[in-house]
């Protein structure tokens, strides 16, 4: 082996090409010469094989961009739900129509299979449609850490808590969300749920839930006993 041959290794040959990519233009009678492996088992040029690695790239970035746009449509299906909620319940007029405008939202547009909406009061007479009138003592013992965290959470529950929120559904309800509802202090709680298991995880973000429960919080109290 000469001293030239013994001074340079692959790696020095594979750095002059990546530092050079026009050296094979310069010297195409090499391309000829070259030959890589085939999945088929034949012989193709480098040429032939840098067309297929750029075919491939191409490939993966149609697919990352059509993930890209899909992901933009539906972000803009959600703004367009939840502007149309939160216009909803600007307009309400009353405790009942803040409490059918959120329901209608939930079960027609963003088909959510199960919502619980709880405001704790010792007045049983108020109207509030679907919404369930609970004092906040009896809501204590099966929802004391929600009401007391004041944050928004998702996963799995108890089946205490899963029973007292979704009651007759309990047992359908696979994960959920939770948010309590607060102005100075807890007065209700927002619940969702879904039959898969997996859909509400703990590591979810409850951005979306929150940010409707802060709708809740200026609108609802108004209209509650004092």
């Amino acid at each position: 082996m000469s001293n030239i041959e013994s001074a340079i290794d692959e790696q020095d040959i594979v750095e002059f090409l990546k530092n050079d990519p026009e050296f094979f233009l310069r010297h195409p009678n090499l391309i000829t010469d070259i030959q890589l492996p085939h999945a088929s088992g034949n012989a193709i040029s480098l040429i032939e094989r840098q067309v297929s690695v750029l075919r491939d790239r191409n490939m993966e970035m149609r697919h990352r961009l059509s993930s890209l746009l899909e992901n933009a449509r539906d972000n803009d299906k959600l703004f367009d739900k939840t502007k149309r909620l939160v216009l909803a319940l600007m307009e309400a007029q009353d405790l009942g129509d803040i409490v059918d405008a959120l329901f209608y939202s939930f079960n027609s547009e963003f088909k959510i299979h199960y919502t619980t909406l709880l405001l704790f009061s010792k007045d049983d007479n108020i109207d509030a449609g679907p919404a369930r009138i609970v004092t906040l003592n009896e809501a204590r013992e099966p929802l004391g850490a929600h009401i007391k965290s004041g944050k928004a959470s998702c996963g799995h529950f108890d089946g205490n808590t899963i029973h007292y929120l979704f009651e007759d559904n309990a047992a359908k309800v696979g994960s959920a969300a939770i948010a309590p509802l607060i102005h100075g202090n807890c007065f209700g709680l927002l619940a969702i749920g879904n039959r898969d298991s997996d859909y509400y995880r703990s590591s979810m973000g409850t951005l979306f839930l929150s940010y409707i429960a802060d709708m809740l919080n200026r609108i609802v109290p108004k209209h509650l006993p004092a």
